[in-house]
């Protein structure tokens, strides 16, 4: 089957509508975050099809034995999708964990029928190209309760809750965020991974780079040390960060179909937080260590299965934007079967 290039315009002219379409959106979905920035999916494009396949040469066996993050990321990476076909006028049709015989094989997305966008599916489609995690400190500026409205509307939209905590229960998020930082770091296979993701150059396409990792100091909430021992970053004393706000994306069911859900349920939330010019970074590491996961139960009311935390506030004032990790290319993650000769 060829491979995609993005620069191939002759194959994207040939192709089927609904297949370039399709293409379209694979490569929109190529920016959708995931555990380590390691991507660990694969577009599969046929017949008018698109299936999103996990990559299971991309988890990561200490982080992740469970596959409970990739299956996740996938999720984010689906929505991606979903959204560029939506705000281009076609309506997605997915089929979600179609085959038991095919585990790896997440969704299966088509075009239904075709409708205009509704101008909030448009500020979601635009703002995938705008979306940045962003681990810096956020400003000493309270979020809008109607901007986190939003986001908890956004979850449940996508069949998962977000619960909001409030402040007295960020000292609980503090104790999960340093239990999970004390026990990956003692463990010399999570170094290494860690290591494996963080030590490469922008030309491979993955990874996290040094410049996404944020500032050395004192937070309020721990967030993960992507660069224990570089000795080049920036310091700052103390990272208040007063008016930042930490949520726990949850999920009914801990299953496959409920890890899927929860990636397009983050998603959603994350673009609708861009479009609210809210900055945001999610936290994986309490939800990879089970005694970290507990506590984050604990804080949900113990009503569900805990996903993912995350942090989210007013992006300080820059003269730069939050940098952005690298991406693989459409040719590297993408294959297409159907262009017509």
């Amino acid at each position: 089957m060829p491979t995609i290039r993005l620069t191939d315009r002759t194959l994207a002219a040939r192709s089927r509508p609904a297949t370039r379409a399709l293409m379209q959106a694979a490569v929109t979905a190529q920016r959708a975050p995931s555990i380590f920035n390691t991507q660990p999916w694969r577009w599969n494009i046929h017949d008018e099809t698109a299936e999103l396949r996990a990559d299971r040469d991309r988890q990561l066996p200490v982080v992740d034995a469970e596959g409970r993050m990739l299956t996740l990321s996938c999720g984010v990476a689906l929505h991606h999708a979903r959204v560029a076909l939506a705000g281009t006028g076609h309506v997605p049709a997915v089929s979600r964990l179609p085959d038991p015989q095919d585990p790896d094989l997440l969704a299966i997305v088509g075009i239904a029928t075709f409708a205009s966008a509704s101008p909030t599916v448009v500020r979601l489609h635009q703002a995938i190209a705008h979306r940045h995690t962003d681990r810096r400190p956020f400003a000493d500026q309270p979020v809008p309760a109607d901007g986190l409205g939003r986001l908890r509307d956004a979850a449940e939209q996508q069949g998962a809750h977000l619960h909001l905590l409030p402040p007295d229960n960020v000292v609980l998020l503090t104790v999960a965020a340093s239990r999970a930082a004390d026990a990956e770091l003692a463990d010399p296979g999570y170094r290494g991974e860690l290591a494996a993701w963080t030590h490469q150059t922008a030309e491979t396409g993955e990874g996290v780079p040094l410049d996404t990792t944020g500032p050395v100091g004192r937070r309020r909430v721990p967030v993960r040390d992507f660069a224990p021992e570089a000795s080049n970053r920036p310091v700052i004393a103390d990272i208040a960060e007063r008016q930042a706000r930490y949520a726990v994306l949850f999920t009914d069911g801990d299953d496959p179909a409920s890890w899927l859900t929860a990636g397009e349920a983050l998603s959603a939330v994350l673009l609708t937080a861009t479009t609210n010019r809210l900055a945001t970074s999610p936290m994986s590491d309490v939800i990879e260590v089970p005694s970290a996961r507990r506590v984050l139960y604990d804080l949900i009311g113990r009503t569900g299965h805990p996903m993912v935390a995350l942090r989210i506030g007013i992006p300080a004032d820059s003269p730069q934007p939050a940098p952005g990790a690298p991406r693989h290319s459409g040719a590297a993650l993408i294959t297409a079967a159907d262009a017509e000769a």
